[in-house]
């Protein structure tokens, strides 16, 4: 994907030695993926659209957010790598994988990303009073309300993105969660959707 392309589609301005950056952490996972199953390789062939693009239309949601962003099962980075290196700070990513965590401090490293990898379960990690919980292709919401819980700071948000039965997983979380939520289309296809849950409370 050109630097234009890219701008038009997310509907606002990146640097272009931001944009190159990207093209770094681009090229480093398509050398990995030969070696760890990062992506889907169903995805490889639209790399910028099926991750980098849409994990980094959740940027205007969280850049003027004060405070811890944690980014948990990071897997390849998405979303919280890309919002790093967009200009999101003090990002924590989550990931149990070892081999994926190597991945992710080789991206931040070459990327210049000021990142805090966790090595770890989400049920581990030692993040605490986040501001913001991002997460994608995860897990069901109610069990990543479950995950956030614990991470959530009192007038903290979740930013999930979600896919075309999220109606079905918000009326579950229900159940035993109180939030409220917005929702939003997501760039990147008529089924995918930005999900952001507020004062989330366990009923």
């Amino acid at each position: 994907m050109q630097y234009q392309e890219f701008c038009d589609r997310l509907g606002f301005i990146v640097s272009r030695e931001t944009f190159a950056r990207l093209e770094t952490y681009a090229a480093l996972l398509e050398k990995w993926q030969n070696t760890i199953n990062l992506v889907s390789k169903s995805t490889l062939a639209d790399l910028w659209q099926r991750h980098f693009l849409d994990s980094a239309q959740l940027y205007p949601l969280v850049k003027d957010t004060d405070g811890i962003l944690a980014d948990i099962g990071s897997g390849a980075g998405f979303p919280g790598l890309v919002l790093s290196i967009l200009g999101k700070g003090d990002v924590h990513l989550v990931e149990s994988d070892i081999r994926k965590a190597v991945f992710l401090r080789e991206v931040a490293r070459s990327c210049d990303a000021s990142v805090h990898v966790h090595a770890c379960r989400i049920e581990e990690a030692p993040v605490q009073d986040a501001a913001v919980v991002t997460a994608r292709a995860l897990a069901a919401l109610p069990q990543l309300l479950d995950y956030t819980a614990p991470l959530l700071k009192g007038g903290g948000i979740c930013v999930f993105l979600k896919g075309r039965i999220v109606d079905e997983e918000i009326t579950t979380a229900q159940k035993d969660w109180e939030f409220s939520v917005e929702k939003q289309g997501s760039i990147t296809g008529d089924e995918g959707v930005v999900l952001v849950l507020r004062d989330v409370v366990r009923k």
